[in-house]
């Protein structure tokens, strides 16, 4: 029973530690979401202004205008949050020489050549699909243990001053690039393929089912190659004139970040006060059809934070394909809800995702251990003491 009793309790150690580790990567990415996030939002929002010659469509294509530098600057933070996400995490569990391999290995599962090159391996098209944040999580978290690892190594006295800044991060980068790129690059690319084909085979179906689907993906990885599958299908259908699916999927988009910011807002004690600061940012970023603001709450919280998303986002979808709201445009969010065919149909189903979600993720998470009301007893705390030690 005792032997029982050291087993839970060094596993829920380890739990925690991992926790604390993640948190760590959080913490760290949540400024990268919000420049990136903000920059891309601000941009959508210049590009419909009356007087520029652009629109959120075209925004990437006028080269030199205003809205086009805050895109491409809102696209560089967005790009390079997820490798800061494993960095970070391989940071706290390695300090210095695991933020380099931390970095490099999630950065390279972010490249379409490389995903599509492990792909070919075993005779799969990855068709620009790459690991994304639970790609770089994983990576972080090996990256930090393999580091961690080394750091215990007994070498000679003259090698020792190189092993932080050198030997480690290049040991522990070579050591786990293969197993990272073709360990989940390979089925990243089985995964697109297989998806691509269901979601071809499933277009004469059901309506409620297909957006049912579609929303499950759009919000399953948050910009991952599981959403980039649903995405890049309703692309396909717009250029047939289907617009049905690319509304289900804009909105489906849009319902993460905005549900859990709500849930953050309405509920602060079951977020930490880095979570509260994201759900500030989280608004614009959902409003902007960008995803990616949901992914510092995955990240923190995979297992409760994504069947929340997803069912949100699959009602909300699944109800915009079964009263036929429609979508032309590929991208723009809440700055092209106009060119529905049902404007305030499809603004209903936005506040009708984001409510479910955040209902969902309100129960079923339970109160974080320091939140924001707990950051600031403890900055008052600290500040009575320290006048009582003047004293």
């Amino acid at each position: 029973m005792a032997r029982q009793d050291r087993a839970e309790r060094a596993l829920r150690s380890h739990v925690t530690s991992v926790k604390e580790d993640v948190m760590t990567g959080v913490s760290f990415m949540i400024p990268f979401v919000t420049i990136g996030g903000i920059f891309l939002a601000v941009a959508f929002m210049v590009a419909e202004l009356p007087f520029t010659a652009g629109t959120t469509e075209t925004v990437f294509e006028e080269t030199g205008s205003l809205a086009w530098y805050m895109a491409e600057i809102g696209v560089l933070g967005l790009t390079i949050m997820i490798p800061i996400l494993g960095a970070y995490i391989a940071y706290a569990i390695a300090d210095r020489p695991g933020l380099a391999p931390g970095f490099i290995l999630s950065w390279a599962i972010q490249q379409e050549n490389i995903i599509e090159a492990a792909g070919e391996i075993v005779g799969f098209q990855a068709d620009g699909a790459v690991a994304g944040f639970l790609g770089a999580l994983v990576a972080g978290l090996l990256a930090g243990y393999v580091a961690r690892w080394m750091k215990g190594w007994t070498v000679p006295s003259f090698i020792e001053p190189m092993m932080p800044v050198l030997i480690i991060p290049v040991v522990t980068t070579a050591l786990l690039a293969p197993l990272v790129i073709v360990g989940l690059g390979v089925p990243i690319a089985i995964a697109d393929d297989a998806l691509t084909t269901f979601l071809e085979n499933m277009e004469g179906a059901n309506a409620l089912l297909l957006g049912a689907i579609l929303g499950a993906m759009m919000a399953f990885d948050m910009g991952g190659p599981v959403n980039k599958v649903a995405y890049v299908f309703a692309v396909a259908l717009v250029g047939d004139q289907i617009y049905g699916p690319m509304a289900a999927v804009m909105i489906a988009g849009m319902t993460p970040p905005l549900g859990l910011a709500l849930s953050n807002f309405i509920a602060p004690q079951k977020y930490s006060a880095e979570m509260y600061e994201n759900a500030k940012a989280a608004v614009p970023l959902g409003l902007s059809f960008i995803t990616e603001g949901a992914i510092p709450y995955a990240a923190a919280d995979p297992l409760r934070v994504i069947p929340s998303i997803m069912i949100g986002s699959a009602t909300a979808a699944a109800t915009a394909m079964w009263i036929g709201v429609t979508m032309p445009a590929p991208h723009g969010g809440i700055f092209v809800f106009l060119l529905s065919n049902s404007p305030l149909a499809f603004l209903g189903c936005i506040v009708l995702g984001t409510g479910v979600t955040a209902a969902v993720a309100t129960v079923i998470k339970p109160d974080f251990e320091k939140t924001v009301a707990d950051v600031d007893t403890e900055a008052g705390t600290s500040a009575q003491a320290a006048t009582q030690t003047d004293d």
